[in-house]
């Protein structure tokens, strides 16, 4: 994949990618110390006294792995600890400081004059806020002095002041956003061993995005979904309320046409379902649709519509309506083949299977991945939303990115598992994720849900089952 400058919680997310393919947190630290070590000696060949600036986390770790390799290469080290009363808060930066803690000195002793380099592995990506006491005076004495840094992965303190001013920055993996010459000297990208597909394929890492509830919230707060479906199939909108209620919607509102209005509501007592006037959704529903879009974050239209002429007209009155984050799935998909006006730039989550995809672009979709991936880009882009094309490997895209997903399995071809997908989307879009964040999680959250229901039900699987492994995905990673 290109190199592209990634953000701060970017770099996090891959981390927890690599672990969950089998590259640990420890084999990563490995590798970025042994990088440090050998760029150190590239950079500055006449070093021969070297001391590391050691941080409470992983920064601090790096630079420990470092020092051991110097260190044996007869390279004299040591590590000064910049805040060795609270103690190092990673694992494995611990471990690897017992490898080395005999190289340790008292912060007090620190002289900068008396190194030929300073390796900087205080604080990280991960620094909220400007570097405080005791790590804001020591960048400061660093600075003062003539002897020339070392930065690991980012300066310390940067993006903000007080922040060191390195000679040399080791960055690993790939740049980071807002890094230049002017703040990170010269900039050295090493790879440390996070596999390509840690980038490529939506992980656990991406929970990051995930909007946990805060205390003292009250009931609305963490999402309001609202649903228009049903007529012709009654599951297909339950299933999208009840995907939507697993994955942490406070309340699902379902509006259906009058006759599907009790199968819907006997599907679970905890969604909220509203009685529309006829036996398909149609324009003079419009009134009361647009009551209920007063009462919610987002929508998912679509579900269980049928697709005769009036009711993809009330769709397309809907969506030209509608500024609410909107999930747009099934024969609702419709309406944006006849006038894809309606949600460029909205933010808009389309959810087509491969044929849906096809008729919606008027495209023959590639069976190469990578061909299909583009086809998908270039789609997303087209009509200014975010496209998860749902597959044996999903696909997702706002246009300018693009992610695949491989969870899940063949069983989840049974019907009603793209309903819970809409409504695992539709709830993300309620919390307040951006539409691609909120389709990419959604596939990996549907994917692993099912993978739970199938080591249960096998090919027996259905989508309430499905739906129902939604919190065990939440509980795992979240």
């Amino acid at each position: 994949m290109a190199m592209k400058a990634l953000r701060p919680e970017e770099l996090k997310i891959l981390d927890i990618n690599a672990s969950y393919l089998g590259v640990p947190a420890i084999k990563l630290m490995e590798n970025a110390g042994i990088a440090l070590a050998k760029h150190l000696r590239k950079e500055f060949k006449s070093a021969s006294r070297v001391a590391v600036l050691a941080g409470r986390g992983n920064n601090g770790g790096d630079g420990f792995v470092a020092a051991r390799y110097l260190t044996a290469e007869g390279i004299h080290v040591d590590i000064y600890l910049v805040d060795p009363e609270k103690g190092i808060t990673s694992e494995i930066a611990k471990l690897n400081y017992q490898k080395v803690k005999e190289l340790s000195l008292p912060i007090e002793e620190f002289r900068p004059k008396d190194y030929d380099v300073i390796i900087d592995a205080m604080l990280g990506v991960g620094l909220d806020g400007k570097a405080r006491e005791p790590y804001s005076s020591v960048i400061k004495k660093i600075n003062q002095s003539k002897t020339p840094i070392l930065s690991v992965d980012v300066p310390s303190g940067w993006p903000k002041a007080p922040a060191i001013r390195p000679k040399v920055t080791i960055t690993f993996h790939a740049p980071k956003d807002g890094m230049n010459k002017n703040n990170g000297g010269k900039i050295i990208v090493a790879d440390i061993g996070i596999p390509e597909d840690a980038e490529r394929y939506v992980g656990p890492g991406d929970f990051i995005y995930f909007p946990k509830p805060k205390s003292g919230s009250h009931k609305g707060a963490n999402g309001r979904v609202l649903v228009i479906g049903g007529g012709p199939f009654t599951g297909a909108p339950a299933l999208s309320g009840m995907g939507a209620m697993y994955t942490g919607a406070d309340l699902a509102h379902i509006a259906v046409p009058a006759p599907a209005a009790i199968p819907v509501a006997c599907y679970s007592p905890n969604i909220i379902v509203h009685p529309l006037s006829d036996k398909v959704i149609s324009e003079e529903d419009l009134p009361e649709i647009r009551k209920l879009l007063k009462k919610v974050d987002s929508v998912i239209i679509g579900p269980g519509l049928g697709d005769e002429s009036g009711v993809i007209n009330a769709v397309h009155k809907i969506l030209a309506e509608c500024k609410l984050p909107t999930v747009i799935d099934a024969e609702a998909l419709l309406a944006v083949k006849k006038s894809p006006k309606l949600v460029k730039g909205k933010m808009t989550v389309l959810t087509p299977h491969r044929g849906e995809f096809a008729r919606l672009v008027g495209l023959k979709v590639s069976e190469d991945i990578g061909k299909r991936s583009d086809q998908v880009l270039g789609a997303a882009k087209k009509l200014g939303v975010t496209l998860l094309v749902k597959g044996p490997v999903d696909i997702i895209s706002d246009g300018k990115n693009i992610r695949l997903n491989r969870t899940g399995n063949e069983a989840l071809t049974v019907g009603g598992t793209g309903d819970v997908l809409a409504g695992i989307t539709g709830c993300l879009l309620a919390k307040g994720m951006n539409p691609y964040n909120s389709a990419m999680l959604a596939a990996f959250i549907n994917g692993v849900a099912g993978d739970l229901a199938f080591q249960e039900k096998s090919y027996g699987l259905l989508a309430t089952d499905v739906a129902a492994k939604i919190p065990y995905v939440l509980r795992r990673y979240v």
